[in-house]
């Protein structure tokens, strides 16, 4: 089947989930089943992607950039942004009427609102890489409780009736789309896996590995409180978090929690999966997330994982008790009991570590890849 498929998404350069699920998705589509493949971009030209594509991908840098605007005060990035949206808008609907793509997929940025009304033939999907909740989060704005109230349900109510004229509405778990009940166009497709590593962890050494960007909603917070109990029994064990960051603040509390030489912090690095290899558990204490994409991938190299039980996908990704443990979110104490329980139970871990491997199978790209075939032959009938 001969597709030609154009992905909207802002640029590629940032290392984080969206970026890479992107092109996983892509490189094996134009690889494997043989799809003309375009990305569009608006921001970073000249920078590189942050993960390898494949050259049979053409990518479009439209030149808007809208990273341009943050560096202007308040009053003048309102109309700056107007502009650049309109400028969006019609550089995006000449490229699209060009290209003529089978299928348009935003990934629910800028051209949301303005995306279905381009009649360049292709259908249009939405491809949603957060959840309802946080999708377009006020939270970390600085303004009233009330403007952010009024402000988050303008902002919904708009998307709802974008959202609706979409072909179809992917979102990346069936948690999440129960939350979307004002629509009747919803599919839910996982997050893929790029491959399984070959080598996975024996589960003996003793190491606790979590791994996310040092920000509020992945709950470090919560999982280094955690770890001052876990590390009070069993002081052998170390716990190591991997991610972009100001961790200046995480190494306080560790310090202060008196946990300083057991929890470690590091940078990204480029394969994580051999870090994976080296531990034990994974640790997840989301507050909430898109998918959770990272326990997939910690499943893949063998380990177990002890998971907040979040919004969205902890649920839908660990079986309980086979092959991961999920505890109520929040609950500190419930996770560092668990995650001493695996401590204290090597042959459990590494029976949930077989199994985790197992698991990791059902999100492998080659299962999730003809999940989006099937979608795209029945929009394209």
């Amino acid at each position: 089947m001969s597709v030609k498929l154009a992905y909207c998404i802002p640029a590629l350069y940032s290392a984080s989930g969206m970026e890479k699920t992107l092109t996983i998705k892509a490189n094996y589509f134009a690889e494997v089943f043989g799809y003309n493949v375009f990305i569009i971009t608006t921001d970073g030209a000249g920078k590189p992607p942050a993960f390898l594509l494949s050259d049979k991908i053409t990518v479009i840098n439209l030149n808007i950039d809208f990273e341009y605007i943050w560096n202007y005060p308040i009053y003048k990035k309102v109309f700056i942004y107007f502009f650049k949206q309109m400028l969006y808008k019609r550089r995006l609907s000449k490229t699209l009427k060009q290209l003529k793509p089978d299928i348009t997929i935003s990934t629910l940025r800028r051209e949301i609102n303005f995306i279905t009304k381009i009649n360049d033939g292709s259908r249009k999907v939405g491809e949603l890489h957060f959840n309802k909740r946080n999708y377009r989060d006020l939270d970390k704005h600085d303004s009233p409780g009330f403007f952010k109230s009024v402000i988050s349900r303008l902002w919904m109510n708009q998307l709802i009736g974008n959202l609706k004229k979409l072909d179809k509405f992917v979102v990346l778990s069936y948690e999440d789309k129960e939350q979307w009940n004002e629509l009747e166009n919803v599919s839910v497709i996982y997050n893929p896996l790029e491959k399984l590593p070959v080598k996975t962890s024996d589960c003996s050494a003793k190491k606790v590995i979590a791994a996310g960007r040092f920000v509020h909603v992945k709950g470090y917070d919560m999982l280094i409180n955690s770890w001052k109990i876990v590390s009070q029994k069993h002081p052998d064990w170390t716990l190591t978090i991997y991610g972009a960051g100001n961790k200046e603040s995480f190494r306080v509390q560790a310090k202060a929690n008196g946990i300083g030489d057991k929890c470690v912090f590091e940078e990204p690095v480029g394969n994580l999966d051999d870090k994976f290899r080296e531990s034990s558990i994974f640790a997840f204490s989301s507050r909430f997330e898109g998918f959770g994409m990272v326990i997939t991938e910690a499943m893949a190299s063998g380990i177990p994982s002890v998971a907040f039980a979040c919004p969205c996908g902890p649920k839908e990704i660990i079986n309980d008790g086979i092959d991961g443990i999920l505890v109520e979110k929040g609950d500190i104490n419930s996770l560092a009991k668990k995650i001493s329980y695996l401590i204290e139970n090597e042959g459990v871990r590494k029976e949930m570590g077989i199994a985790a491997r197992k698991r990791a199978e059902r999100f492998q790209i080659e299962v999730i890849a003809k999940e989006w075939e099937s979608l795209f032959k029945e929009l394209m009938v």
